[in-house]
């Protein structure tokens, strides 16, 4: 195994909690509202499906399915999407729908899960080249910067910057195009069955971790190191 591809969101790093985003965005806007309120805007805004990197909508409206179906091609239709969403909960301000859009690009509202940075390390100490291939509407480069982890990265394939999202076979490969490796050389790790096993496509090895937050999946990307181990 001589490469091997990262999704972001729910395998190397995980959005903060929907009430823990909305709280920020409040804090920085200098507003106050009791704790039941936030606790059921933050409940309202997580079955809408508003924050991005966390659970999906439970029911997509109408007018939304179009932009939702390709959110991650641009970051005109991500923020589209996403805002969307969060107009189908009533805030108190009409500012906050950007605010909280915007407060998710943050390096702030995302922490990486305890064992990304050794196995990152790792796999450079191995020789492994590694990618981070990610449906998104945003440069998530500032995150890895702010988390210590850029260094142990060697290329990112960001939807947005190619027009084209997971599982569509063309971002793998650009992927590995950019790590100079052949896609039977590579293994790919991601939480999302359908958009991160579309690398099967090409031939990659495939690896899924389960998407829960944090602190309760402290060893997901330990198998990583086995598997590239059996394969050398």
């Amino acid at each position: 195994m001589k490469a091997v591809l990262f999704d972001f969101s729910g395998t190397l790093f995980r959005i903060e909690s929907a009430h823990d985003w909305l709280r920020a965005v409040l804090r920085e806007r200098g507003m106050s509202l009791p704790d039941y309120e936030v606790a059921g805007l933050a409940r309202r805004l997580e079955r809408a499906g508003a924050l991005p990197g966390g659970p999906q909508p439970r029911q997509l409206p109408d007018h939304l399915a179009g932009p939702w179906a390709v959110r991650d091609t641009s970051t005109e239709l991500h923020r589209a999407a996403y805002t969307g969403l969060a107009r189908e909960v009533a805030l108190p301000d009409e500012g906050l729908y950007d605010a909280l859009y915007d407060r998710h690009m943050t390096p702030a509202a995302w922490r990486p899960y305890p064992d990304a940075a050794e196995v990152l390390r790792r796999l450079r100490e191995r020789g492994v080249r590694v990618g981070v291939v990610s449906n998104i509407g945003w440069d998530l480069r500032p995150v890895f910067r702010a988390h210590g982890l850029d260094a142990l990265v060697d290329a990112y394939t960001l939807s947005y910057e190619h027009g084209v999202q997971k599982p569509d076979v063309r971002l793998f490969r650009t992927a590995l195009d950019a790590l100079g490796r052949d896609p039977r050389e590579a293994l790919m790790v991601g939480d999302d069955r359908r958009a991160d096993g579309g690398a099967a496509g090409l031939g990659c090895a495939v690896l899924f971790v389960d998407h829960l937050p944090v602190d309760e999946r402290p060893e997901g990307l330990r198998p990583v190191l086995a598997l590239v181990d059996r394969a050398r």
